[in-house]
């Protein structure tokens, strides 16, 4: 791949393109009734960097936060994708129209540069195929890019909570049970690397793939300013600090956005079926 070649020629998706997400998304986007807070946090002046939690799966909630960021802040940003999506034909296409690019630093830094918003998941991966007793659980290790490129660029930083479709799949199989199983074990042994791990085997909707509709919540945190930070270039201490930072109140958002939906009357399906079988006969 050549990194950022034609990253500036993007421009966001219209107002016809919106509406045709929102019409394929709708179905959905009634059966999970999302919930966006304080979206009155995010700086309207300038481009920001969207600090997200990755849940189970990864996918069954991302579109429904882009459309809600777009429309709750006005902000349309471009997400970075892990390198397999963009194997997928047809689907590369989709994600490219609606601003993903792989997620590489050199990409970040080139849309960076151009001033895009950002929205980044860096639990990656490892976050998306949780264990048991993971939920909500922020799985970073040791990565701390984002902090880097945004002190780079000094950009804001605005952490964002979702909270709702971790409860979308039961896990079967997690990857320490694969790998505990003689397939596993081959495969890991075979392995040329030591970071290898297997994706989670997970059970929805009537055991199928599909997901269980759970009603998504998400929150918007405080502003985090990296600008102090920037003339501090040879002091990798300090962005581990931006990171932990981050992860600090991330965590604390996500914490309270659990908290505000156990109070939530309407948060059952069927509370809300009602509604929004009056809204599916709405022409």
């Amino acid at each position: 791949m050549e990194p950022a070649r034609d990253l500036p020629n993007w421009q966001p998706p219209n107002a016809d393109s919106l509406r045709t997400a929102r019409r394929l998304l709708r179905p959905w986007t009634l059966l999970t009734s999302p919930v966006f807070l304080n979206s009155d946090r995010v700086p309207r002046d300038r481009p920001v960097m969207f600090i997200v939690n990755h849940t189970l799966m990864g996918m069954v909630d991302t579109p429904l936060l882009m459309l809600g960021v777009q429309e709750h802040t006005g902000h349309f940003p471009r997400s970075m994708a892990d390198h397999f999506h963009f194997t997928v034909p047809g689907w590369r296409d989709i994600l490219r129209r609606y601003g993903a690019v792989e997620g590489t630093r050199d990409n970040c830094r080139a849309l960076l540069r151009e001033k895009h918003s950002m929205m980044i998941f860096p639990g990656g991966g490892r976050e998306v195929f949780k264990r048991r007793g993971e939920a909500y659980k922020l799985l970073w290790g040791k990565r701390a890019g984002f902090a880097l490129l945004a002190r780079e660029f000094a950009y804001t930083i605005v952490p964002v909570a979702s909270v709702g479709a971790e409860e979308c799949y039961r896990i079967l199989l997690d990857a320490d049970d694969i790998a505990r199983l003689p397939l596993g074990k081959q495969l890991l042994a075979k392995a040329p690397r030591h970071d290898v791990s297997f994706p989670t085997l997970v059970s929805g909707l009537f055991g199928t793939p599909l997901p269980r509709p759970q009603r998504f919540y998400f929150s918007f945190g405080h502003p985090i300013e990296s600008a102090p930070y920037k003339d501090r270039t040879d002091d990798d201490e300090a962005v581990f600090e931006l990171r932990e930072k981050v992860r600090v109140a991330l965590e604390a958002e996500i914490s309270a956005l659990l908290a505000y939906r156990e109070l939530d009357p309407d948060r059952p399906l069927s509370r809300r079926l009602p509604s929004i079988l009056k809204e599916l006969r709405a022409p």
